[in-house]
């Protein structure tokens, strides 16, 4: 491991290289787009770096979703390079460069931490302004969020480059921030979120400090927008993490201030594990049934399926259990209704056979799911599984739909008897 040569920084500070005869990353592990970007910047004379996620999964022996690339060349300059590069983003300006209808290589300039002196005069102007503060790939290091994603690779020397000792972290299995936690979960308070994500997704350690920090920060995330925590929490099901997340989260008080008020228990989080080992096996489920199972189990508390009770204050209850999430988080009504049938169809089934519009039933396009929710449901908690391989059999085919019985049946009224109109009398003459 040798200091990089050029940089000014003080010897305490230089960064560790990691030549490419000491590390495991190979070209062939970039996807051709992206060395292809990489490339084209080198020839002009410009840094280029993979940033990021990347590198830690490579070094990591994982596959990457994706790949950024990072670079001193501004966003005006890449896009003079690229015919095929769009500038995106006013808050954070980048450059995407796209290869066909779906492949986007995504290109970051360094950035740095404004300053009193970089921003400009009128403070409406600062917001957009000093997210734009281009800088040197140390500064842009420094800014990032966690040591593991602020490893560079570069693609003039094939070396690794660690200037915040993300290599010493990914060794020790450890997450910790850059910088003082505090700090920068004040800055963004989904850091945190985020934090709990890589410990679980990476099954790392979370630092000392950077636990502190979360007790300590926790209400902040209350801040954040809902659309934001939205697409993260659909991020973490996606990546089969929801559970242990949120489990993570409740013990640390992170849980309530960041949905809104929700309070889970233990066989919530266990549907979600459930759900998470759903997802590595199957893919990701819809956000409905995700929404569903978060508030299944406070539905089946106030609404029993031992106690009957008329449909239209089932579907009341499945939806006064709904709403202060989809407000707060403004789902959309078609995703909310869906969520609620959902729920009423798991209280149908969890009835059992034999009940009254069960034809009708089997043949709802909701069952299927609602039936997958159920089983879910009973493998964590023990109940209803003769039921749940009952109701199999019948939407399988195997079985013939139940007929209800005779008293829940309702009485057919005899129409009455249409009597022929009786032609106009005619006067008589």
């Amino acid at each position: 491991m040798t200091p990089l040569a050029d940089a000014p920084e003080p010897a305490a500070t230089l960064p560790i290289i990691i030549p490419r005869a000491e590390h495991g990353i190979s070209r062939k592990q970039i996807d051709e787009e992206t060395l292809k970007v990489m490339y084209r910047l080198h020839r002009n004379g410009y840094k280029a770096y993979l940033v990021g996620g990347g590198v830690r999964d490579l070094l990591l022996g994982r596959r990457p979703k994706d790949f950024d690339v990072g670079t001193d060349a501004t966003p005006d300059q890449v896009k003079s390079l690229f015919r095929n590069c769009f500038l995106v983003g006013r808050r954070f300006r980048l450059a995407h460069v796209r290869f066909g209808r779906d492949k986007v290589v995504e290109v970051a300039t360094f950035r740095r931490k404004a300053e009193a002196g970089d921003l400009p005069e009128n403070p409406e102007d600062h917001f957009a302004f000093q997210e734009n503060v281009f800088g040197t790939p140390r500064e842009d290091a420094f800014r990032r969020d966690f040591t593991i994603n602020a490893l560079f690779y570069d693609i003039e020397s094939f070396s690794i480059i660690d200037y915040v000792g993300g290599l010493e972290d990914l060794a020790a299995r450890r997450l910790r921030v850059i910088g003082n936690p505090l700090e920068r979960f004040t800055e963004d308070p989904v850091r945190m979120l985020r934090a709990l994500e890589f410990c679980a997704r990476l099954e790392f350690s979370l630092d000392d400090e950077v636990r502190q920090g979360i007790y300590s920060c926790a209400q902040l995330i209350a801040e954040a927008a809902p659309a934001r925590i939205r697409e993260e929490l659909l991020g973490l099901s996606r990546h089969a993490v929801i559970g242990a997340v949120l489990r993570n989260a409740a013990a640390m008080g992170l849980l309530e201030p960041l949905l809104g008020g929700y309070q889970g228990d233990e066989d919530s989080f266990a549907l979600l594990e459930r759900l998470d080992r759903r997802t590595r096996e199957s893919g990701p489920p819809p956000e409905p049934f995700l929404l569903a199972a978060l508030y299944l189990s406070r539905f089946l508390r106030a609404c029993p399926p031992s106690r009957e009770a008329p449909v239209t204050e089932v579907v009341r209850l499945a939806g006064l259990v709904l709403a202060p999430h989809c407000g707060y988080f403004s789902i959309a009504r078609a995703i909310s209704h869906q969520a609620r049938e959902l729920l009423l169809g798991v209280y149908r089934l969890a009835r059992g056979r034999r009940q009254r519009g069960e034809r009708r039933l089997l043949t709802h396009p909701m069952t299927p799911w609602s039936l997958e929710l159920l089983a879910c449901w009973s493998e964590v908690t023990g109940d209803y599984r003769d039921l749940v391989s009952n109701w199999r059999d019948a939407l399988s085919g195997k079985e013939a739909p139940a007929k209800a019985p005779a008293d829940a049946a309702p009485k057919r009224r005899r129409r009455p008897r249409r009597r022929k109109p009786r032609g106009d009398k005619q006067p008589s003459a």
